[in-house]
């Protein structure tokens, strides 16, 4: 197995732009990923996301409504995000009939310098996770009733 990225891909029953705002927005991020979020959604923007006792730094990388949303995580204490010291989320947005066809994509996991046995079991635990939370962005988004 290689272990460099994570694809999914999900048809969200909304517009981009109200999609965006569910994966972008730390009010509604934590409506379906994280228990806690505190971030702006703007580039260069530091914050946490927290999943009970857990919490990981983010930084906002791109923000390009309502068709791109893209953020570094899990760095260490006191470095910058970048490539090599943490992992890349990219939510791609494209209208697609009625909805939207939301694609997600984290890379990074190899160019961390671990050791394989790590890289593997990190891997692995982000996409149970990925696959646990991105089915929940669909009921959610339909529990708004935003427009756009």
């Amino acid at each position: 197995m290689e272990f460099g990225s994570i694809e999914r891909e999900i048809y969200v029953e909304a517009t981009p732009e109200v999609v965006f705002e569910v994966v972008s927005s730390p009010e509604h991020i934590r409506g379906w990923w994280p228990d806690e979020a505190s971030y702006a959604p703007v580039p260069g923007a530091d914050g946490v996301i927290s999943f009970g006792d857990t919490s990981e730094r983010l930084t906002v990388v791109d923000v390009q409504p309502p068709k791109v949303f893209r953020f570094r995580w899990t760095h260490g204490p006191g470095e910058v995000a970048a490539a090599g010291n943490s992992l890349l989320v990219t939510f791609e947005l494209s209208p697609s009939g009625a909805g939207t066809l939301l694609r997600m994509t984290e890379t990074g996991f190899r160019e961390r310098g671990w050791e394989a046995a790590t890289v593997e079991q990190c891997y692995r635990d982000h996409v149970t996770g990925w696959d646990h939370f991105l089915p929940r962005i669909a009921p959610y988004t339909a529990s708004l009733h935003l427009q756009p």
